[in-house]
């Protein structure tokens, strides 16, 4: 799920953790009210700590001059804004939605479920409090969907020239690969009943797999690999990081594909190739869906600008005191 709010609130939206882990804006300041959105204070503390949570800082003195103070008013009040608008989407979230975007989270940042447990709680985060952000995340990308996204048409000539001008961006100078995998460990001292047990295992692991089961849900069912949290991904990867068996076995296959049967010392592997990178220019065929998504982007950022000020605004009451 892109993110979609900055603390602009017209922008990319800030990192779950830190927009929830704002910090504490002066006690002096608390009361102190500078707006309101349907006859809901908004107060220089919320500003404060809105503007702070992406490291700006206002002014101590004449605050409500600093050009920071006004953006972050302006944002926050947008927010406000989008989450009334985001409140008519609260029941089309499911919670494996939710586990969903928890686990693209994991993955994003490469840790497991329970490293993202200990950091919330290294944050004074609750894994619910960062469910229920997760699932108005959710809310907000459907509710700018609906308005906004499917909308948004980009002509292939776009495509193109935004293509042909930013050579640099797809021009993969060192090969990598993106893997994730299930492992059937086997103990250094296992017994020859044992080994070809493990070996049976993969190999009807494997037969899932070719025949189209989900590999992610393979990894989490069979794999006893740490990797098994985040569906067996590993990560991203130079050749030379990669084990020589792994290396060999994954050399011809394709992005998508899945390796024989691999044993180490670990044990018996099955790797999935997500991604291969080459040295050299990608082609358009690849990188056009991400083309596409970032100028849809772009225009969204526009279009939300428009339709908060137009629209929105008028839909509520609306009160600036500065």
């Amino acid at each position: 799920m892109r993110n979609i709010f900055s603390w602009i609130g017209l922008a990319l939206v800030l990192a779950v953790i830190g927009r929830l882990n704002v910090p504490v804006a002066r006690a002096e300041q608390v009361d102190e009210i500078v707006a309101s959105v349907d006859g809901e204070p908004i107060t220089m503390h919320e500003v404060r700590a809105y503007a702070e949570a992406s490291g700006r800082t206002i002014s101590d003195r004449d605050p409500t001059s600093d050009p920071t103070f006004k953006e972050g008013l302006k944002g926050l009040i947008a927010e406000k804004l989008l989450n009334d608008e985001t409140r008519k989407y609260e029941d089309k979230v499911e919670e494996d939605q939710i586990d969903k975007y928890i686990e693209d989270v994991e993955r994003e940042r490469n840790i497991s479920d329970q490293q993202l447990r200990e950091s919330l709680l290294q944050n004074g985060i609750s894994y619910e409090d960062f469910r229920k952000q997760a699932k108005m995340e959710l809310e907000k990308g459907m509710m700018l969907n609906e308005e906004l996204r499917q909308h948004v048409t980009i002509p292939q000539e776009e495509i193109q020239a935004y293509y042909d001008a930013h050579h640099d961006q797809f021009t993969v100078k060192q090969e990598k690969y993106r893997l994730a995998q299930i492992l059937v460990s086997v103990a250094p001292n296992a017994s020859q009943g044992e080994v070809a047990t493990a070996r049976e295992k993969i190999i009807e692991v494997r037969k899932k797999a070719i025949a189209g089961e989900d590999f992610a849900e393979l990894a989490k069912h069979y794999s006893d690999d740490d990797s098994k949290a985040q569906g067996g991904e590993l990560g991203v990867f130079a050749p030379d990081d990669i084990m020589d068996e792994i290396l060999t076995a994954i050399k011809n296959v394709p992005p998508g594909g899945i390796s024989d049967v691999v044993r180490t010392k670990h044990g018996f592997h099955l790797i999935k190739v997500e991604q291969h990178e080459v040295p050299g220019l990608k082609p358009l065929i690849v990188v056009k869906e991400d083309i596409r998504n970032k100028l849809v982007d772009q225009q969204i950022r526009s279009r939300l600008n428009n339709w908060v000020e137009t629209d929105l605004v008028k839909q509520h009451d609306v009160e600036t005191l500065y």
